[in-house]
């Protein structure tokens, strides 16, 4: 079989480019705006284009846009970048530890804590796992322990930038934002870079109400985000959906990619599920933080 390979034009002209927003803490309309400019990287749109990444990842580039969030975000040649919970489908990590390992570039993991006394054997068996495929990138790429015990395994100021994807419903119901605020505002260098991508809840609603569900506030995102010392440099539209309701009977979790059919005896009928899928992916914020300096 070829290997699939796209060049730099044709990579751009596949993706559907996103509304950058000015600063303010309101939520803005979902999906106006006009396309922002992004910076050319040839490298970067060869990795997402290759046959090395799972289908089923790649499959979801329509509606997670790997090559616009990652140079609105800043990526660029060289940069340490930290992942905070990646998981073990390792959808960023399929991208980001070839890209440090081609650029000269370092990619942290940051998961699981193996110092809390409660971590668990198959939450260790999970982090080898991701330490054995890492290890393929040499130098390139390592894992460190994340978690409310230790915080972040990462030294004061290493760090060019974090990116953290869909987590912030999990810490808003463990009270869990602040503190890990400050660790990335710890870990990042003057100037660096927070990154966020976070299942977004219509504003004004409590996300002590909405966090169970997958989704919060893009407000309580930004206000933890600032209170920790960061400053909001920009936000996108390009994980914007409309059709994205957020009302589903199983929260976020209904939608693809978990597509979740059943639960406390509530069972999806085929026609729901057909409605459910057509969505696709969830209504999400994009934002860029920069630590001052």
């Amino acid at each position: 079989m070829p290997m699939r390979r796209l060049t730099l034009a044709a990579a751009l002209l596949a993706l559907t480019a996103p509304a950058v927003l000015a600063q303010t803490p309101d939520a803005p309309a979902r999906g106006s705006a006009a396309a922002p400019v992004h910076a050319e990287d040839a490298v970067l749109a060869d990795i997402i284009a290759s046959e090395t990444r799972a289908a089923a990842n790649s499959a979801r580039d329509q509606h997670r846009r790997p090559y616009e969030a990652l140079t609105f975000w800043g990526l660029r040649p060289g940069l340490t970048v930290v992942e905070i919970e990646p998981g073990g489908a390792g959808w960023w990590t399929e991208i980001l530890a070839p890209y440090a390992q081609r650029t000269g570039g370092e990619y942290v993991a940051a998961w699981i804590d193996l110092e809390a006394p409660t971590v668990s054997d198959r939450a260790r068996e999970a982090r080898a796992g991701l330490e054995q495929e890492l290890a393929a990138f040499g130098g390139a790429a390592r894992a460190v322990n994340f978690g409310p015990a230790s915080g972040l395994g990462v030294e004061d100021g290493t760090a060019d930038m974090v990116l953290v994807a869909r987590a912030f419903h999990n810490w808003a119901r463990a009270d869990l934002t602040d503190r890990y605020m400050a660790e990335f505002f710890r870990a990042l260098k003057p100037g660096g870079v927070l990154a966020v991508e976070q299942h977004r809840a219509e504003e004004g609603l409590n996300v002590a109400e909405t966090a169970s569900t997958g989704y919060v506030p893009e407000s309580y995102v930004i206000r933890a985000a600032q209170a920790a010392g960061f400053e909001l440099d920009a936000r996108s539209e390009l994980n914007a959906n409309v059709a994205d309701e957020r009302n589903h009977p199983f929260g976020v979790w209904t939608l693809p990619p978990v597509r979740r059919t059943e639960q406390d005896g509530r069972t999806l009928t085929e026609a729901e599920r057909a409605a459910f899928d057509a969505i696709g992916e969830s209504d999400r914020m994009t934002l860029r933080f920069r630590k001052p300096g």
